[in-house]
């Protein structure tokens, strides 16, 4: 075995040294990552013990009632006087056909989502606009068909379905009426955000031409709509409406703070952008401009992550990378000691 030398000595105590202090950040990273991990943990499991304030859930359920009912005349009032109703009025008039067990409607767009706060409501209603938030969602194609039935020379029965059933309890219809089959619609195929509640899409962040995330951006809308548990898997299939309807309605719609984050990010919009002070790309190259619109129907502050931290979606975003600058100094650290023991021996 070699003597080793002056100059060995000073490579093994650098390499010492060296091991010391990524010891020392991996130690810091683990603690930083525990940290983050048990804020979650804990939100996680208020949300599972059912901690949600009842009579919150209560009045917003109202609220959102009363906003829909003000649409005099619209599908949507109908089926939300239909609620307290039970199923005895549906059960007459139509022989149990628009019975939500036997037809399968999900509910109206505006109350089947909730949102973090106001001004992200009012940019996304607005960017669906009236109709679409009134429109009537259902789960299959038989649903639609039992809605409207229509004579020999196309025109619409109004003593039957949805048009019969309105004019029994005295709410006849007017107009148009949208209505969304889900069986219809082409889901979301792609991974989903691992270990998350609200199964939130793994869409991969916009970037730059420089390889950087837009300075601003919060989240694609897809991902900021808050959905009860219930509401996770709806299809026969097992989808969820985040995946069908929201991702058909919204696409990779970017969300940013403000519209002149929006704008710098233009180079990587590709299905529009919104920002929360009002800015809103409709697609790329067809801006949006004037005065924001007021919808008088819009999506309510979350009931299901009302406690969730303003700042979730970046503690999640900070655990990963704190995770995988923990891997990198844990792979240094090993190549470190591998150059340790080859100076050892020589």
């Amino acid at each position: 075995m070699s003597i080793p030398t002056h100059q060995n000595n000073l490579e093994i105590k650098r390499h010492e040294d060296n091991i010391k202090f990524l010891q020392t950040e991996i130690n810091r990273l683990s603690h930083s990552i525990l940290n983050l991990q048990v804020s979650l943990a804990k939100h996680h499991s208020e949300k599972g013990n059912g901690t949600t304030d009842e009579n919150g859930d209560a009045h917003m359920e109202e609220e959102e009632t009363e906003q829909i009912m003000r649409q005099e005349g619209s599908a949507a009032t109908l089926l939300c006087k239909l609620k307290p109703m039970k199923s005895h009025h549906a059960t007459q008039a139509l022989n149990l056909a628009l019975t939500q067990d036997v037809l399968g409607i999900v509910g109206v767009v505006a109350s089947l989502g909730r949102v973090e706060d106001d001004d992200l409501s009012k940019i996304l209603s607005e960017y669906l606009g009236l109709d679409t938030m009134l429109a009537i969602v259902c789960r299959t194609h038989e649903c639609v068909k039992v809605l409207e039935k229509y004579d020999g020379d196309g025109m619409i029965i109004s003593s039957t379905g949805i048009h019969g059933l309105g004019s029994s309890i005295g709410n006849s219809i007017k107009g148009r009426f949208q209505v969304i089959c889900l069986e219809d619609l082409r889901p979301y195929v792609g991974a989903f955000v691992a270990d998350n509640p609200q199964r939130k899409l793994a869409l991969p962040k916009p970037q730059l031409p420089n390889g950087e995330c837009p300075h601003g951006f919060l989240d694609y809308a897809v991902n900021m709509i808050n959905l009860d548990k219930n509401l996770l898997s709806v299809t026969t299939s097992g989808h969820g409406l985040r995946e069908t309807l929201f991702y058909c309605l919204f696409s990779r719609l970017q969300v940013y703070k403000t519209r002149r984050e929006m704008l710098l990010g233009l180079p990587c919009i590709n299905d529009g952008a919104l920002s929360l002070d009002g800015g809103m790309i409709k697609e790329s190259g067809v801006f949006a401009l004037g005065s924001r619109k007021n919808i008088d129907v819009k999506f309510l502050a979350s009931s299901v992550e009302s406690s969730m931290p303003a700042n979730y979606i970046e503690t999640e975003d900070m655990l990963k990378k704190l995770k995988l600058e923990r891997t990198h100094v844990t792979e240094d650290m090993q190549r470190e000691q591998e150059l340790l023991d080859l100076a050892k021996m020589t």
